[in-house]
């Protein structure tokens, strides 16, 4: 049985919507659930739900890193703090995967120091799915774990990047791009370009050349690779257009009478697109590097996200993610790169 650890006191609705989503994944998927958190809380949520028959278990930490902490120092100071005790349980081999809702600084950087990077990786990336035309989304990497990087570290997003979409949808060879600000082989920064070469010399993967913001959407690429600022800003950007179109779409629909009646009519379809949209529907972003399988959840979720963030964790789990970026780097150790010296924290 897979065994997922939850920060259950991370995130804007935690504990209640994380014990909820938890409770719900529990049943859906058949996993072993272990809650994070302070015990008296947690338990007081648990009491809300019928729970018998799930495997459900209630791991003690008394400590809470919050949102608008420094990350590397609440994580330092904070020992006994519910996404340290989570992450400590898959460095111990308790479990299988980690889900947390909070602070993804925190996260980040409490998964690096005690879960541990991969031989040879230079810096773990936020992994993120993104709707496409298409039916299987594209992955952003990275989408917010590090905001200064160099060509080494983007030659490295992009294989682990490959890989984890190849493990996920079953793909073989997942087309690779470089965003950057014009298709052309000449456009771009000094980062772009060294990133280019060393991703062309890579014959093991699928790579495109450059992107655009307005590519990836339209189903030209399975990976998208960047640096941790640029994938944030793509990531919330493309939230907010989504919005933004609800929003505006509503207003159009339910402005007249004929509106009304249309969005009735259409209302199944726009279910669908719902979902083919919805964060929600995400779940959460997988930090990858790792010695074990890290999800990320945005800190508003509540019990649908959170139920389908550690379906992602499941999935990775399945799939073996770990252990196929490991095999990799173990030949790409093999060429002349040079390790990242600077590291920024997004929360």
């Amino acid at each position: 049985m897979i065994r997922i650890a939850i920060d259950a006191m991370g995130g804007d609705f935690a504990p209640r919507e994380v014990v909820h989503g938890a409770v719900l994944a529990a049943r859906e998927y058949g996993i072993s659930v272990q809650l994070v958190g302070q015990p008296e809380a947690v338990q007081n949520e648990l009491k809300r739900h019928e729970i018998q028959g799930l495997n459900i278990s209630i791991i003690p930490a008394s400590e809470v890193v919050a949102m608008d902490e420094k990350p590397s120092k609440a994580v330092l100071r904070k020992k006994d703090s519910s996404i340290v005790r989570a992450m400590q349980q898959v460095a111990d081999g308790l479990a299988d995967g980690v889900v947390a809702c909070g602070s993804t600084g925190a996260a980040t950087v409490a998964a690096q120091f005690i879960i541990g990077r991969l031989p040879n990786i230079s810096r773990c990336a936020i992994a993120c799915e993104m709707p496409t035309i298409n039916p299987r989304r594209c992955i952003v990497v990275d989408a917010g774990a590090n905001v200064d990087c160099d060509a080494n570290m983007l030659y490295q997003f992009g294989v682990m990047g490959s890989i984890l979409y190849a493990g996920i949808h079953n793909v073989k060879r997942p087309r690779v791009g470089v965003l950057n600000i014009g298709a052309e082989e000449t456009k771009g920064n000094q980062l772009v370009q060294d990133a280019y070469k060393l991703l062309k010399e890579q014959n093991d993967m699928n790579f495109i050349g450059f992107v655009e913001g307005r590519d990836f959407p339209m189903g030209k690429v399975e990976v998208v690779v960047t640096d941790g600022f640029t994938g944030n800003v793509s990531l919330k950007t493309a939230e907010g257009i989504a919005k933004m179109v609800n929003h505006m779409l509503r207003q159009e629909l339910l402005g007249s009478l004929r509106g009304k009646v249309g969005a009735l009519v259409a209302k199944p379809a726009f279910k669908a697109l719902k979902a083919r949209v919805d964060p929600d529907e995400f779940g959460g972003a997988l930090l990858v590097g790792l010695k074990g399988v890290c999800v990320i959840a945005h800190g508003g979720s509540k019990h649908t996200a959170v139920k389908n963030a550690i379906r992602v964790g499941v999935d990775m789990v399945k799939a073996d993610v770990v252990r196929n970026i490991e095999t990799s780097f173990h030949s790409v150790k093999k060429k002349d790169l040079v390790k990242a010296n600077t590291s920024s924290e997004i929360n």
